[in-house]
């Protein structure tokens, strides 16, 4: 179900394919009755839910599958592929399921399909946690730390802005900070842009990367001297240096002593990898963009990372993702789950429940959710102290008010129009 005025045509009727049974006879007459996807825009970002509903009335589960991007084809993808595929089978059955999901599509893998297979998969574990009448973290070990530290953007048009911004983030109990200051023309990442720096250029609000290499490091060197020693500092490039840039910039930093630079060159370039980490002084931390198991895997094995961030959507859900946090804690490798706001409570949730469990976790992206999310979602998890613990609820705690969701229907193109306009002052599109 898209909550928007212009929705697309209803789902046709789930059809039941008895050649998606399993071969084996369930050991009860439970069974996946319904699968749907809601999208929901409570602050402005399209959000994407899947709903597993069960022959027990009241037992359902819901799952993150946010696409903002291309959420119109995931809905399409549960709704039209992948829900009559479920409609008959055993919602305990998540590793057969997840795996049918994943190979029947032949070409698989991506985050249209992958979006689409978390949103169930993690639907089939919160209904896994409710029948167990437990927390989703207890059916996967138990914890290993009370909660999950985390870390907040300080992000203003101007550094005095980004340092306001951040020792608000300190004072309310917080001691890692992610640290980006706005740059001339409209390509800013994670700040406001001050556009109109380049008039002799074709495209005067362009974002220029030499000017980025030049100033970062003395923003970052401030930050260290004005916020102290006691505070871990991160840094996201998000994509945009040749390897050699990437080099330079991650030597230079030095000084700041970051807790991690992110995503300093492009996804084609990730080959290279183990050379930038061998240069550079401090953790790397890739993953974000990775839409594969198999890729997240290579970047773990290969040398190339030192701290993986996926977004858990993207890679299929809490299954494979447990796979990979397996792999990072046989390789010394840290996990920090990509969670901006283009993920869900739910998504937040599974997070949290892979983070608390796992002795790889190195650290979680946070985002404070506005009042209109946790009235969609109801049990939405709200930092204290700097700090997410899980909800203690069956399954993930998280609930979805459909009627609140219905009054935030989503917008169409958001992003890519922005995405659109990151162009460098000769006119060039830069990634974004």
């Amino acid at each position: 179900m898209i909550a928007r005025e212009d929705a697309a045509p209803a789902p046709r009727e789930a059809v039941v394919m008895p050649q998606t049974q399993a071969p084996w006879p369930a050991r009860d007459r439970l069974r996946i009755t319904g699968v749907r996807a809601i999208v929901t825009a409570p602050e402005g970002v399209p959000l994407v839910v899947v709903r597993v509903d069960t022959s027990d009335p009241g037992l359902y589960g819901l799952g993150c599958a946010t696409f903002t991007q291309r959420f119109h084809s995931v809905v399409t993808t549960v709704e039209r592929h992948v829900a009559p595929m479920l409609i008959g089978r055993h919602p305990a059955d998540i590793e057969d399921i997840t795996r049918m999901v994943h190979l029947t599509s032949y070409w698989r893998g991506g985050p249209v399909l992958n979006s689409a297979l978390s949103g169930v998969d993690q639907a089939l574990w919160d209904i896994a946690g409710k029948r167990a009448g437990m927390p989703v973290y207890e059916l996967l070990g138990g914890r290993v730390r009370a909660a999950a530290a985390l870390y907040l953007h300080a992000g203003g048009a101007t550094l005095s802005e980004t340092l306001g911004q951040a020792r608000e983030i300190i004072a309310a109990g917080f001691r890692h900070v992610r640290v980006q200051v706005g740059q001339p023309g409209l390509g800013s990442y994670g700040a406001p842009g001050r556009g109109g720096a380049y008039p002799s250029h074709p495209n005067p609000d362009g974002w220029d990367v030499l000017h980025y290499l030049r100033t970062t490091p003395d923003v970052l060197a401030t930050a260290r001297a004005e916020l102290g020693d006691e505070i871990e500092l991160l840094h996201d490039v998000h994509h945009r240096l040749t390897v050699k840039q990437a080099i330079g910039m991650a030597r230079a930093l030095e000084p700041a002593r970051l807790f991690f630079l992110e995503d300093p060159i492009p996804l084609e370039l990730y080959d290279r990898l183990p050379e930038l980490r061998e240069a550079a002084p401090m953790p790397i931390a890739v993953g974000e963009q990775v839409a594969s198991v198999p890729d997240a895997a290579r970047l773990v094995t290969g040398g190339g990372v030192d701290i993986l961030r996926c977004h858990v959507s993207a890679v299929g859900g809490l299954t494979p993702a447990r796979k990979l946090v397996a792999l990072c804690e046989l390789t010394g490798v840290g996990t920090a789950w990509h969670a901006p706001a283009d993920v869900s409570p739910v998504g937040a949730a599974a997070n949290v429940a892979l983070d608390v469990t796992s002795p790889a976790f190195a650290i979680q992206e946070g985002h404070i959710y506005n009042d209109a999310t946790l009235e969609v979602f109801p049990g939405t998890l709200v930092p204290r102290g700097g700090h997410l613990y899980p909800n203690d609820a069956p399954g993930w705690g998280i609930g979805l008010d459909e009627t609140a969701a219905a009054a935030f229907p989503p917008s169409t193109h958001l992003f890519e129009r922005w995405a659109a306009g990151v162009r460098r002052p000769d006119g060039g599109i830069e990634a974004p």
